[in-house]
């Protein structure tokens, strides 16, 4: 048979077709050719060769059935085996779903479409492989592509939070603070770090660090400007010196006023702030400084915002401690100083003797060859007062002290309070400028806008000039002594202004510092008392809390947990019961609410006018935490020489006193071999047979412990009493 004759595969179908066999062949192609051009119907003649009716037709139907299963079983076989693959039983076919045998029966549909059947699965297949060749491929440079780093600007305030660091340089968080743990601090992704730790951080990241200094916003870069009308300023002047010695009874006579009166205990324990007019109409303002120990800071303050100062030293008493911190403070301030010698129509007065002390602190008087001016003054019979106000007005006059009376204006505050009608009210001392009501200003970290003004005579005014001390309400919140003020053009500036310095001046957070700060402190050993401070004023509260602090000691300490200005209030009293502290008082009464709280929750609240009662009550408080000294006496001693037993009283050591004498109820030790082994207390003391108080020395006697029945022979019993010492600071 020729093998290049075409042969015909009829295939069962409603239409069928002639497909061209020639092209099939085991050698693993899967390519067909149909032949579409004869196309028959059953009953019909196919061509020449065809079949006729009947016994011939069953017959060579018979023939055709068989030759079109095998050339059908051979294609499909061909269908499904891969390229290249020999044939075997465990070729499969490998689809997405499962498929019945018969899908893979060759039809005419598969016939026509076989090419692109095959291209889809090949397509699927090649894919894979494509991945695979171009992975192996593929370069080590390519596979492993480095990205550059994206170096950041990164903006550091004063102070910022680890999370924040980490979000402006792109970094993560635990990488920070593993980079903080090898500098051996531990820290959080809440925790605070200082501007240097920040910068150092950002540097060692790979980042350009950029310091934000936010001069629009730091009021303290701010120069006071001379412009506009600028002209003489009246002289500020603070009276120092020591407790006692009549600084108030002083400015009393120069105001013709009685201050002095309403201080408890005669005892300054405000700064106070007035303006005098002298014979001339020129005005000069005074400010007045306590000399108790406790107000040192305030003495301090006082110094650093004037032009001159005024030593009041008694006539009577000389230089004390107080008189030699004025000095001190007044040096370091660097302003000239008038030493006013108050109660000089005294009889035991020694004027001589003061101007000589003076001559150690490099205050020399003119009589002496010096240039410092001494006055001799009495404030109580009002002796030189003019002649003081005429060389405080020539030492200004030397100073030329000038001021702008048009810009805008700034100052210091004095003194702050919270008064329980008007709310924050600040005493401030105005350095350059014209403040006016309705100005919007910055105190510190606090804001406002002026309500009201009232000056030294308590009269209600429209504007203040330099040099002039006003009481200023329109606050949002108390204002801290010392601060500064400074007025700005609206009210956007105020508050942006007050953020920033309450977000980067905060002395509560606590701040993360490259090499000196710890986080986490070791525990103290010592017993706290914990105390709760409401006083009227800022400073008021600032001399007791440096007050308390003072008070050292190696067992006990005070803790400040609160210390504050205003009334007493329900918070106050729930502080106080939490913490168990001690609640004082100082010029300050409680609310109603608070004190029907305190009653209820038994909370004792101290009250204090004074402030050197305050110190001993907290001195006396924690004298009480201190452990008491434990004073022994040793009464005598007993040696045992036999041991009895007695049935209604057990072991009975017989003794015999040694020395001193054994007491019935004492305390008791028994010594074995030079250790004690027992403490306790003697129970009873026999003398023959009968019961005794005390036995003395050389008698003998029998002794029962209580508790204790292990006797043995030579022990020695020691009767002693013990005392509780109470121990102070």
């Amino acid at each position: 048979m020729d093998k290049n004759k075409k042969r015909t595969l009829t295939i069962s179908s409603n239409l069928k077709k002639k497909i061209d066999t020639s092209s099939i062949s085991t050698s693993g192609k899967k390519s067909f050719s149909v032949d579409k051009k004869k196309i028959f119907r059953h009953g019909k003649s196919m061509n020449k060769q065809g079949f006729n009716a009947g016994a011939n037709y069953q017959q060579n139907e018979k023939k055709k059935n068989f030759a079109r299963k095998f050339i059908e079983q051979q294609a499909t076989k061909d269908f499904i085996k891969k390229d290249g693959e020999k044939p075997t039983g465990k070729s499969k076919l490998k689809l997405k779903s499962p498929v019945d045998k018969r899908d893979f029966k060759l039809t005419v549909s598969r016939a026509l479409n076989v090419e692109e059947i095959e291209i889809k699965q090949r397509s699927l297949a090649s894919v894979k492989r494509a991945r695979l060749k171009d992975k192996k491929n593929k370069p080590e440079t390519d596979e492993k592509k480095e990205f550059k780093k994206v170096i950041k600007e990164v903006k550091i305030p004063e102070q910022i939070t680890i999370q924040e660091l980490s979000n402006r340089m792109a970094e993560k968080s635990n990488e920070i603070i593993k980079f903080l743990l090898n500098m051996k601090v531990m820290a959080t992704i809440n925790h605070t770090i200082d501007k240097d730790t920040a910068e150092y951080i950002v540097k060692e990241f790979g980042h350009k660090p950029i310091l934000d200094d936010a001069p629009s916003l730091q009021t303290s870069k701010v120069k006071e400007r001379l412009g506009g009308d600028v002209k003489s300023r009246p002289p500020v002047v603070t009276i120092m010196g020591h407790v006692d010695h009549g600084k108030t009874s002083l400015l009393d006579a120069l105001r013709d006023t009685n201050v002095v009166s309403g201080e408890h205990g005669g005892i300054t324990q405000h700064i106070g702030a007035y303006q005098v007019s002298t014979n001339n109409n020129q005005l000069i303002t005074f400010i007045d400084t306590p000399g108790h120990a406790a107000f040192t800071e305030m003495r301090a303050r006082g110094s650093k915002i004037t032009d001159i100062v005024v030593l009041v030293v008694a006539a009577d008493d000389g230089i004390k401690p107080q008189t030699v911190e004025a000095i001190k403070h007044a040096k370091a301030a660097k302003v000239p100083i008038i030493v006013a010698i108050n109660k000089c129509d005294l009889p035991e007065k020694n004027i001589s003797k003061i101007k000589n002390e003076m001559m150690q602190y490099e205050l020399i008087a003119e009589d002496l060859s010096g240039d410092t001016l001494f006055v001799e003054v009495s404030a109580l019979k009002k002796i030189n007062l003019n002649k003081l106000k005429e060389n405080i007005l020539l030492q200004s006059e030397i100073l030329d002290l000038k001021a702008s009376y048009t810009d805008s204006a700034r100052g210091v505050v004095i003194e702050s309070k919270i008064d329980k009608g008007k709310g924050p009210v600040s005493t401030i001392l105005i350095s350059n400028g014209k403040l006016k009501r309705g100005d919007y200003f910055i105190c510190g970290d606090t804001w406002g806008k002026i309500r009201a003004m009232i000056n030294h005579e308590g009269k209600i005014i429209n504007e203040a000039l330099p040099s002039m001390p006003v009481e200023i309400l329109g606050m949002n919140n108390s204002a801290y002594a010392g601060a500064e003020f400074v007025v700005t053009e609206n009210e956007e500036d105020a508050k942006n202004m007050a953020e920033f310095k309450k977000n980067n001046t905060n002395k509560n957070k606590k701040v993360i510092a490259k090499d000196k700060t710890k986080l986490f402190e070791n525990t103290k050993d010592k017993d706290e008392l914990n105390i709760i401070i409401k006083s009227d004023v800022q400073g008021s509260s600032e001399a007791l809390k440096m007050a308390i602090n003072k008070i050292k000691h190696n067992e006990v300490e005070a803790n400040i947990i609160l210390s504050d200005i205003g009334m007493i209030n329900e918070t106050d009293v729930s502080l106080a019961k939490a913490s168990n502290a001690v609640l004082i008082g100082f010029n300050v009464k409680p609310n109603r609410e608070a004190k029907k709280l305190a009653d209820e929750q038994k909370i004792e609240i101290k009250f204090f006018n004074i402030i050197y009662e305050a110190i001993e009550h907290i001195e006396k408080s924690l004298s009480g935490l201190l452990e008491p000294d434990i004073k022994e006496t040793v009464l005598g001693s007993a040696e045992i020489q036999k041991i009895f037993k007695v049935s209604s009283a057990g072991k009975i050591a017989g003794s015999k006193v040694i020395s001193g004498e054994i007491k019935s109820k004492s305390k008791a030790r028994i010594i074995r071999d030079g250790v004690v082994v027992y403490s306790g207390e003697i129970l009873s003391i026999f003398r023959e047979k009968n019961q005794v108080k005390e036995v003395g020395t050389g008698l003998e006697c029998g002794i029962s412990i209580k508790d204790f029945i292990d006797f043995k022979e030579k022990d020695v019993i020691e009767s002693y009493s013990s005392e509780e010492i109470r121990r102070t600071l």
